[in-house]
């Protein structure tokens, strides 16, 4: 870089500094004063939370990260200067991209009850009581919030969301042609990102009284004459009257509290529970229960294929793990406080392991190699915080866990738009070659559909759990990009028979909850929208195919479709557009959650709790219940990426991999919490 260029990126680089050190060090003054509560739900029936305060120096800051970003781009930047411009980057989407439908009309709600204190250090079964002070924050059936003004999301009219016809999109801009695949990653990162959404997010059941009819182009080789595609359940809390902005019901508990594997009410959660040393249920074979119907008994087990079998069984085993080293540390606990503290220590770990390991895979720019770290352990590093622990409340320099709670002015809640630029599909391969971890030798072949639903469960028994998890590790998925959708998730037959065409309902179902259109979501996220089809897709061809299906409209282009258009950041596996709202909730899915704030303490999680999530990862738990995994991880920097191939290695004696040498037995802990009651 070069004259004018350079003597700009160093005038930004110490203006920034310079800005971030003021910053950080006024917000901790401010942060100190009681900030007002702002009521939430009718006359503040169902709680409140804190008003949001931004420093003025907080939003000059932005308002300068937000200028560098558009006058340089921030993935053009030195490492440590691109994360510290995105942190104001953050800032800005914090003020103003967080959106309340709290207060949108409601009825039939009112605050849970509870039934003893276990909720002030456990986690509840469907995520009730996280925040104190507006109990429902959260929780299981409450709504999904919102990344845009509510005046941005009304629905078209169903004219209009069949336009361009969903079902074209698919086929015309999303198809296979040929695998392309993420070169820097491995098949366990699109069962990961799967395994967590079904964590944070479901809009349950369709609408089977309300259907669009899709109608569909002459060739088509559909076998019916339209597609049917059922509408999304509406939000059974609005009144029948209410014509406002839309809004629908989030059935899973929206924090990092490892649901999918503990279930989202109580009665499975108790369908999970062995009720012995807190451990869960497995078979003989270490393997997921079955019921009577042959789905697996899990917390979450819609959507199944082989790589959530894999996930869920191996985090079922690390919670029995866990289970373990409490009952050698505290001899003396119940089943249930065994299980309440595995469960919060199962979850940190699983959101760890998504924050500097996952998150770093798949966004491989060395400014998210900080950022995402810092997230975790702030500016300071793992070094220092393994070293001292924490220099300061500040999330900028010590890390999220362990700081202070924040929900910005607005109830916490996973977002809409937040659903639609995580439909990741064409991560997934069509096909699937099985080899075995001692020699690298073929063992099976199967195309997606012999891995889904009832499947999963034959397949993995014939490969073993063991040489599923090599095979995952050493092959790629798919790029996340135009015509590099799963052919066999264009024409899905589902467990009760009916077929479907997932790319064209993913574009159906963005439309349908009223999340903008790609031009105008960017404008709204604070980016230019693109001028033409050149601009908006590097493809020539694909650009020309885009515009021929928007008719040359480049304002009605579908979001997905512009996501998957888009030319990433060097080292991104998915678009800077989408990033956005990724670095708003990667964070806040974090400062929201008493149990990786204030509770996230020795007292609470243990200190043989605290030293098990800081001292574990990925590779650690693969290996701790598949150690002949060993050769194939040896030397890989990130579990996400690519294993090394083995041929002809010796299988190891399994053996369980806790600390090398026994501590002394500690005195059972008394738990507690750190934050005050509240109403």
């Amino acid at each position: 870089m070069r004259g004018g260029a350079g003597r700009r990126l160093i005038r930004w680089s110490v203006l920034g500094l310079g800005a971030v050190v003021a910053t950080t060090a006024l917000s901790r003054w401010a942060n100190k004063r009681p900030r007002p509560s702002l009521p939430e739900g009718p006359g503040g029936s169902l709680g409140s939370v804190p008003a949001p305060r931004f420093s003025l120096l907080e939003r000059a800051y932005a308002a300068l990260a937000e200028r560098v970003d558009h006058s340089l781009g921030w993935h053009k930047l030195p490492g440590y200067l691109g994360a510290l411009i995105l942190a104001g980057v953050r800032t800005t989407l914090r003020r103003k991209n967080l959106q309340d439908t709290w207060n949108l009309p409601i009825v039939g709600v009112t605050p849970p009850s509870p039934v003893d204190d276990r909720y002030l250090t456990a986690r509840t079964s469907d995520g009730t009581f996280n925040n104190l002070e507006m109990p429902l924050m959260g929780s299981a059936n409450t709504r999904f919030g919102r990344n845009v003004p509510l005046d941005k999301t009304v629905v078209e009219s169903d004219r209009s969301l069949l336009s361009p016809n969903p079902r074209t999109v698919s086929r015309e801009l999303l198809t296979r042609d040929s695998f392309i695949p993420a070169s820097t990653l491995n098949l366990h990162a699109a069962a990961w990102l799967q395994f967590m959404v079904h964590d944070w997010l479901s809009h349950g059941q369709n609408d089977k009284d309300r259907v669009f009819e899709v109608p569909l182009d002459k060739g088509d080789p559909w076998p019916n004459k339209t597609m049917r595609i059922l509408r999304t359940r509406q939000d059974p809390t609005r009144p029948s009257d209410d014509t406002g902005p839309p809004s629908f019901i989030n059935v899973a508990s929206e924090w990092w509290d490892a649901s999918q594997l503990y279930g989202n009410d109580l009665p499975t959660q108790m369908k999970v529970r062995s009720m012995v040393d807190g451990k869960l249920t497995v078979d003989k074979n270490r393997l997921l229960p079955i019921d009577d119907s042959g789905i697996e008994i899990t917390g979450v087990s819609g959507n199944w294929w082989i790589g959530l079998e894999l996930m869920h069984t191996l985090f079922t085993l690390e919670h029995n793990a866990i289970c373990d080293r409490l009952t050698a540390e505290y001899p003396t606990w119940s089943d249930q406080e065994l299980f309440d503290r595995a469960r919060l220590i199962n979850a940190a770990l699983l959101a760890k392991i998504h924050t500097v390991e996952w998150t770093t895979a798949i966004l491989g720019h060395p400014a998210l190699q900080i950022a995402l770290r810092a997230n975790w352990w702030g500016l300071a590093t793992e070094r220092v915080s393994r070293l001292v622990g924490r220099l300061s409340k500040s999330e900028l320099i010590s890390g999220i866990p362990g700081s202070d709670p924040d929900q910005f002015g607005v109830p916490y809640s996973i977002t809409e738009e937040f659903v639609a630029v995580y439909r990741m599909h064409p991560l997934l391969p069509d096909d699937f070659i099985f080899r075995a971890v001692a020699d690298n030798a073929v063992i099976d072949s199967r195309g997606f559909s012999d891995l889904a639903f009832a499947n999963a469960r034959k397949t993995l028994e014939k490969v073993t759990p063991e040489n599923a998890l090599y095979t995952f590790g050493t092959v790629n998925p798919g790029a996340i990009t135009l015509h590099n959708f799963p052919k066999g998730m264009q024409q899905l037959t589902e467990p009760d028979g009916t077929l479907n065409d997932i790319a064209a309902t993913d574009i159906l179902r963005i439309r349908e909850r009223g999340v903008p259109r790609y031009n105008e979501f960017r404008k709204l996220l604070h980016k230019a929208p693109v001028r033409t089809f050149e601009e908006l897709c590097a493809n020539p061809t694909w650009a020309e195919q885009i515009r021929r299906v928007y008719e040359g409209d480049i304002d009605k282009v579908d979001l997905m479709i512009g996501l998957y258009a888009e030319t990433p950041p060097p080292g991104f596996g998915f678009s800077d557009t989408a990033f956005r709202i990724f670095i708003l909730m990667a964070s806040r899915r974090l400062n929201s959650d008493r149990f990786f704030t204030t509770d996230f303490t020795p007292e609470v999680y243990t200190p043989a709790g605290m030293a098990w999530i800081a001292d574990n990862g990925f590779a650690s738990v693969l290996l701790r219940h598949f150690p002949n995994l060993r050769p194939a991880l040896r030397g890989v920097k990130n579990p996400f990426a690519p294993w090394t191939a083995v041929a002809g290695v010796a299988p190891q004696q399994t053996r369980p991999e806790f600390e090398p040498v026994a501590k002394p037995k500690a005195q059972p802990v008394q738990v507690s919490s750190r934050q005050p009651k509240g109403g």
